[in-house]
């Protein structure tokens, strides 16, 4: 079921990448500290064991003495992700979707996780899996009242790594371009950012990771928040949708992208204004 009061507001999916464990803990505590403020209950998950005195539970250190019992939780990785080395992405939005309601069920408003999950990225196989994750968690956040921060150490990813998973949130502070991410609970998509010559590569991935469109036929990008886009990235719009089948809608307020359509004769790519 939709929460259309859910789609309408603006939600916490956040990509945190960090040199610095330092400024993870003060961005983690920040976020711990807005999901008890808005009464959620908080997920702090872990690599460590989460019963033992080295966990790294450095941000929960002092939380507010009238925080409820209960309401903040250190959850083992492993426990949370079940899916192994390489994670299953349905099967993880179904557990934390049942988390979510379970919080609900108990009076919570909603579920806020913080979870450094970068030893679940290391391969490329793990990394393919987990944007694809990404990617269909973004969508149920924005139908229900669920939030992460989704931590990644870029000293052992390095910047092309984070930057596959970055551009998949509606909120990072990695220095990518453009972001694809769920513009609303059903099959539209936003695109915001720039699309040039330096990431159409990172383009046509963060596109491989995207749900095929409704039954309609249609992939709809709500592309309002798109300042430029290289008539390659419209090239791998149109070859995405030529392999699956489909049409891309993109909605923008620039002219430009209409033209190069035109001049590229791109069939299955149309250019309708942002609304």
């Amino acid at each position: 079921m939709i929460d259309q009061a859910r789609a309408d507001q603006a939600y916490g999916h956040v990509c945190w990448s960090y040199d610095d464990p330092a400024a993870f803990d003060s961005r983690a505590r920040q976020f711990v500290d807005e999901g008890l403020a808005a009464g959620e209950r908080v997920w702090y998950v872990t690599a460590g064991d989460p019963t033992g005195r080295a966990a790294p539970r450095r941000p929960l250190a002092g939380l507010p003495a009238d925080a409820p019992p209960g309401a903040v939780q250190v959850v083992a990785l492993a426990q949370t992700y079940r899916g192994g080395a390489r994670v299953d992405p349905s099967a993880q939005v179904d557990a934390y979707a049942s988390v979510t309601e379970a919080a609900l069920a108990a009076g919570y408003t909603g579920l806020r996780v913080v979870a450094d999950v970068t030893p679940l990225v290391r391969t490329p196989a793990q990394l393919d899996a987990f944007a694809r994750y990404e990617h269909l968690v973004d969508r149920y956040m924005r139908a229900r009242p669920m939030s992460a921060l989704c931590a990644y150490d870029r000293r052992k990813l390095g910047d092309r790594a984070v930057a596959e998973l970055a551009c998949l949130h509606p909120e990072t502070n990695a220095p990518v371009l453009f972001r694809l991410f769920a513009a609303d609970p059903g099959r539209a998509y936003a695109l915001t950012g720039e699309l040039d010559p330096s990431n159409h590569e990172l383009f046509r991935q963060a596109l491989s990771r995207v749900d095929p469109p409704g039954p309609d036929g249609r992939l709809v990008l709500r592309a309002a928040g798109l300042r430029y886009i290289d008539h390659r990235c419209l090239l791998h719009l149109d070859d995405h949708a030529r392999r699956h089948g489909l049409t891309v809608e993109l909605r923008t307020a620039g002219t430009a992208a209409a033209h190069l359509v035109e001049l590229l004769g791109l069939s299955r790519v149309r250019v309708a204004g942002a609304r």
